[in-house]
């Protein structure tokens, strides 16, 4: 479980100024580094640079495809995760690590397009199933959609049996006696999931509640930690450090990791009425060493093989509805009917505000 769930973690750890300064100084002399060592350029390379989080994995069967049928060969750069992966595009945009970007999500993709991190290109063998996905504006027109998946609550199904304790179905419900002292969620300014997690909230209760709610939920115990790495796999129950709280923040698609070997359904359940929908796209850099590289990539990324090896890969769901889903995706991975949501230029313009007063209510 730890091994096949690790991916997920997309903390997104929030930088003091002296640590951005410090950064941009490193990642300037990386950027230098990563165009005279890879990226196509005039001189007649045929390398495509991928700028992406630490959850990337593609087959490798399906990288010799792409390079097979396009002539270049495809050079990955791990950039931290979802959070860090911004930050560092932002630094570096006069002198850009790679070509293309995939990874960006919905919480941090305007943020990019307003630095001025990419170049309009939004990919013509786009599925039409995608287009729920697609950004408002000039987002819209710099960033592909690739996959999605839901941050929601989930519950370890067999703890609630066993004490014979109804789980909690609602946000509401967190707040509850009963449930005091079994909540464990990553951080906001230290986790994209955790980000995710208060931007459902935020929806959930307006600009007028959420601060509310969140002084309830850490009134009844609610644990806060770094990552969804320490609370899926250390805190709770059914993860793989056999924690102590059977209440957790992840991904409606953690059940299907739980099935126990030689059962037929897994031992927790994400609830539906608590989830907010992340999307991840792909784009072109602006001022990258090899555009048609990076568009052939970005292209790629749509078709349905690399669309149904997000799954077991990336362990998130293709913008593809035509795409096979794993057979115990289909069973035991619903999505949500009704994801609470966020405009992303609300988000761009309030993170910082909303995080700072987050931050304000959990610390204490």
């Amino acid at each position: 479980m730890s091994r096949v769930r690790s991916r997920r973690c997309r903390a997104s750890a929030a930088k003091a100024g002296l640590v951005l300064l410090a950064l941009a100084l490193v990642l300037s002399g990386l950027a230098g580094c990563a165009v005279s060592s890879g990226s196509t350029n005039e001189s007649g390379s045929h390398t495509v640079t991928l700028v992406t989080h630490d959850s990337w994995a593609m087959p490798a069967s399906l990288r010799r495809q792409f390079e097979r049928t396009t002539g270049y060969t495809v050079r990955v750069l791990k950039s931290g995760d979802a959070g860090e992966l911004t930050n560092k595009l932002v630094l570096t945009r006069d002198h850009p690590l790679g070509d293309v970007v995939f990874g960006l999500d919905n919480t941090f993709a305007t943020r990019a397009v307003a630095a001025g991190v990419l170049t309009d290109y939004s990919s013509p063998t786009t599925p039409s199933s995608a287009g729920r996905y697609a950004l408002d504006g000039e987002a819209g027109r710099q960033l592909t959609p690739i996959d999605w998946g839901d941050v929601c609550v989930n519950i370890d199904d067999r703890w609630f049996a066993a004490r014979h304790l109804s789980p909690p179905r609602t946000l509401d419900d967190l707040t509850r006696p009963e449930y005091k002292d079994l909540v464990v969620t990553p951080g906001a300014t230290t986790s994209s999931t955790g980000f995710a997690f208060l931007l459902a909230t935020i929806a959930k209760y307006g600009e007028n509640g959420w601060r509310g709610y969140w002084q309830r939920l850490v009134s009844n115990g609610a644990r806060i930690v770094d990552g969804w790495s320490e609370a899926y796999e250390v805190d709770f129950t059914a993860g793989g450090g056999h924690g102590g709280r059977p209440i957790v923040v992840s991904y409606n698609s953690s059940p299907p990791f739980t099935i126990p070997k030689g059962s037929s359904r897994p031992t927790t359940s994400a609830l539906l009425d608590t989830c907010f929908r992340q999307v991840e796209y792909a784009g072109v850099l602006h001022g990258a060493s090899n555009p048609a590289g990076a568009r052939a990539f970005v292209d790629f990324m749509t078709t349905k093989a690399f669309q149904e090896s997000l799954p077991e890969n990336m362990y998130v769901f293709p913008v593809d509805s035509a795409a096979r889903l794993p057979r115990l995706w289909a069973r035991w991975a619903p999505a949500s009917t009704k994801p609470f949501a966020v405009d992303p230029a609300e988000v761009t313009r309030r993170r910082s505000e909303w995080l700072r007063e987050w931050s304000d209510l959990t610390s204490g």
